[in-house]
């Protein structure tokens, strides 16, 4: 087994409506694209983030662009105009996740070459 963060196989982008962030991952190729379905779940990302996360994470494909939405209930404190929270707005929340790390089994890092 290997360790490996998200940020070298994908990048994110975040964004808020209201108490709901939403979270893109796009595959950096689409080799990695297996990879992340694999092993970024809806409930991958709910353990990453905690507490922080009051609400249910859907997870949405998008495999004409190897990409996925995360959507993300009850997550940021009671939105923008509620929330005490520093990051109120989850812009931050994507670049959070890109840290998160797998364990890989080898055989998949070498299906990624």
């Amino acid at each position: 087994m290997s360790r490996i963060h998200l940020n070298d196989i994908a990048y994110a982008r975040s964004g808020d409506k209201g108490d709901i962030c939403n979270i893109a991952v796009i595959a950096k190729e689409k080799r990695f694209y297996p990879l992340i379905l694999e092993y970024l779940t809806a409930d991958v990302v709910k353990d990453f983030f905690g507490e922080m996360v009051k609400g249910e994470v859907d997870r949405y494909e998008v495999r004409t662009l190897e990409a996925m939405n995360f959507v993300l209930r009850n997550a940021l404190g009671g939105g923008a105009t509620r929330s005490l929270r520093a990051d109120f707005t989850g812009k931050t929340m994507c670049q959070a996740l890109l840290r998160i790390e797998f364990e890989v089994a080898e055989s998949d890092l070498h299906s990624m070459h």
